[in-house]
């Protein structure tokens, strides 16, 4: 699993990270779908921190079952590329089609406690998402689209005001630690 190695090769930056990828890869090696939502325990998402030219603002959506502005991201449903699944979400959720990234190397791993809910009219068991975060880049005068069945919002966000307009006080560690990765990107 060429996800596997990209883990092993991960270099974390902080305790979080540094626990997170132990518990990935032990998930990789205890189950053989955690690249699919067949497994109902944990299953590998990947996420965008989309900014713009000058780094001072992010593109957030706003969650429909999360009730958050929060960033771009989804499920692999089996592909393992997860910088493609990133770009491929991103695109999906705010209708961007031009999208920079700006590293291909992983920005950040987190596992990411998801509580149950409905989606689709069927109930969807308390799991978590293996996640692994790309920093992109967009223009911020591009178009934006609404992705009606997910989210209700696209809108960019001063990067100094994201605290005040989430409502998922775990995920702002995760959105602070990316934003300090952002910024040391010349």
């Amino acid at each position: 699993m060429k996800l596997k190695e990209l883990l092993q090769s991960y270099i974390p930056c902080n305790e979080q990270e540094k626990s997170d990828k132990e518990m990935m890869l032990q998930y990789i090696n205890i189950f053989d779908d955690v690249l699919t939502r067949e497994n109902k325990i944990c299953h590998f998402t990947a996420s965008s921190w989309i900014a713009n030219k000058e780094k001072n603002k992010i593109l957030m959506v706003y969650h429909n079952i999360y009730k958050s502005l929060c960033w771009t991201g989804g499920h692999c449903d089996g592909d393992e590329n997860m910088l493609r699944v990133a770009l491929k979400e991103a695109k999906e959720e705010t209708g961007l089609k031009n999208l920079k990234i700006l590293s291909d190397e992983i920005a950040s791993i987190e596992i990411v406690s998801v509580d149950g809910h409905i989606k689709r009219g069927k109930y969807v068991p308390t799991h978590v998402h293996l996640n692994v975060t790309y920093l992109l880049e967009a223009d911020e005068n591009d178009k934006l689209i609404i992705k009606e069945d997910e989210n209700s919002e696209v809108k960019w966000i001063n990067i100094n005001d994201i605290s005040n307009v989430i409502n998922e006080p775990k995920m702002l560690p995760i959105y602070n630690k990316l934003n300090e990765k952002l910024l040391k990107i010349k």
